[in-house]
């Protein structure tokens, strides 16, 4: 019994001490409720609690709540959206500013560019204000954008353009509560780029993206750069393999058209310079290598035929397919470009030296047949194997004692030379055969030496050559 009562007492201490932590708790959550309670209702401005989520108790802005339509909040049912604002009255300015964020190519033989963008109009629409103190703006998407009233802006002269839709459409509408809105796309425009090749590849080139209004002339929407020349801002590191991109710069004017009348137009001009080192590498060295090869045959002897030959022609050949590559990448100008007249001017000199060697050789041969002639005529040619010997008869030669070394050779060895030479002026002092008596010191000399050519060339080629660079690269460059 006794130890029954004991654990009696036990239990009950237990659930005493229990019931004080129970409420010791209860206390201090309560006190937290009412601290956070006395805090809402300092927020509330001293007004009484109210049913609901705290969202509601500290803000009274309906742009906040999750219940209010976008349509109802900007009151679109209530406006006809297929007229401008203020329709009727002067026209609505709108204002644009341009983000170039690439510039992808150039096409010399399409005559175009490929821009990509971020394109941003700024104007008014009372129609679209609304009440609110916390939200200093709202951002839609573009199913709204189809609800309202925005520009009609395009590209003129574009050839294809289409907005980025991944991974939804680039499009952004924000709209502020006294009425002003903020429309931004993103845009890939391809548009014509006029070229001016005759300096091609030394050129400089301008082109231009245009930006008007489709339907509403200047009595309707003035289009105008929101910043003046900083409304145009480019990404750094823009590049391109071929040019060097000088400088952007914008420019507005207005557009007639005799059906419709006058028209805003923005213009984003850009200035490339292109680059050379390219055109150095694969066109002019090529170029200036063959015409220098071409210059070897004049240092080979005119009896290599199987030399001379194949050396001219594949020169030849090699300058008609670097002309023939550089026209398949350009468009069909009716103009000639200043490439076209380096590798022209190289082509005839690697053809001039073709005909040089054409020359030497036919010079060769007429003067080998006559004298081939000359020594069928002659009665006996037997005593004129020593040329010693016929100087020493002044009589006989009609012109005396003369120095062997001025008469020169024409490629056979010195004494072979002289012979043939001596019997060719012997020939024709001979009374015998020519039917006439010369002068004592008569003389024709019909030997022409073929060598001399050659020996020009080397001279006259390189520095005509070295002339024409000079004058070409100081008027292109």
């Amino acid at each position: 019994m006794r130890a029954d009562a004991v654990f009696v007492l036990f239990c009950v201490w237990l659930a005493a001490a229990a019931g004080r932590t129970a409420q010791s708790r209860g206390h201090k959550l309560e006190t937290y409720k009412q601290s956070r309670l006395r805090r809402e209702t300092q927020m509330d401005g001293g007004g009484g609690h109210k049913t609901g989520g705290p969202i509601y108790k500290r803000s009274p802005d309906m742009t906040k709540s999750p219940m209010t339509k976008s349509e109802q909040l900007l009151r679109i049912d209530d406006h006809d959206f297929t007229m401008r604002p203020a329709f009727g009255g002067p026209p609505i300015p709108v204002g644009v500013d341009v983000q170039v964020e690439s510039l992808d190519t150039i096409s010399e033989v399409d005559m175009d560019f490929t821009m990509t963008l971020y394109l941003r109009h700024y104007w008014k629409d009372e129609r679209l204000s609304f009440q609110s103190t916390n939200n200093q703006s709202m951002t839609f998407d573009s199913r709204l954008v189809k609800k309202i009233w925005v520009p009609d802006m395009f590209f003129v002269h574009s050839k294809r353009s289409f907005i980025h839709d991944t991974t939804t459409d680039n499009v952004m509408l924000r709209v502020y509560p006294d009425g002003n809105v903020l429309y931004s796309l993103r845009v890939t425009v391809t548009a014509m780029c006029n070229m001016d090749l005759s300096r091609f590849p030394l050129d400089t080139q301008t082109c231009s993206l245009e930006i008007e209004s489709y339907a509403y002339t200047d009595d309707d929407l003035m289009l105008y750069w929101k910043k003046g020349n900083e409304s145009l801002n480019t990404d750094d590191r823009i590049s391109l393999s071929q040019f060097l991109i000088q400088k952007f710069h914008t420019t507005t004017k207005l557009a007639f058209y005799s059906s419709t009348g006058w028209y805003n137009r923005l213009y984003i001009h850009f200035t490339l310079r292109r680059h050379i080192f390219f055109f150095l590498l694969q066109t002019y060295f090529p170029a200036t290598l063959m015409v220098m090869l071409s210059w070897v045959s004049f240092w080979i002897d005119r009896r290599a035929v199987p030399a001379r030959v194949p050396l001219g022609i594949t020169t030849v050949l090699t300058m008609s397919t670097i002309i023939t590559g550089v026209n398949a990448s350009m468009p069909r100008v009716s103009y000639i470009k200043a490439v076209d007249i380096y590798l022209w001017v190289s082509f005839v000199f690697v053809f001039l030296s073709v005909i040089e060697y054409a020359a030497v050789n036919y010079l060769s041969t007429v003067q080998e047949r006559k004298e081939r002639k000359l020594r069928e005529r002659l009665p006996c040619t037997c005593g004129i194997g020593n040329p010693d010997e016929m100087m020493i008869d002044p009589q006989m030669t009609g012109y005396g004692s003369m120095d062997m070394n001025t008469t020169g050779n024409y490629g056979m060895p010195e004494n072979g030379g002289r012979q043939e030479r001596m019997l060719a002026q012997v020939a024709l002092s001979d009374p015998q055969i020519t039917g006439q008596v010369k002068p004592p010191r008569g003389y024709v000399n019909i030997w022409i030496d073929t060598h001399a050519i050659d020996k020009y060339s080397r001279v006259v080629f390189p520095g005509a050559y070295i002339l024409f660079n000079i004058i070409y690269w100081s008027i292109y460059l």
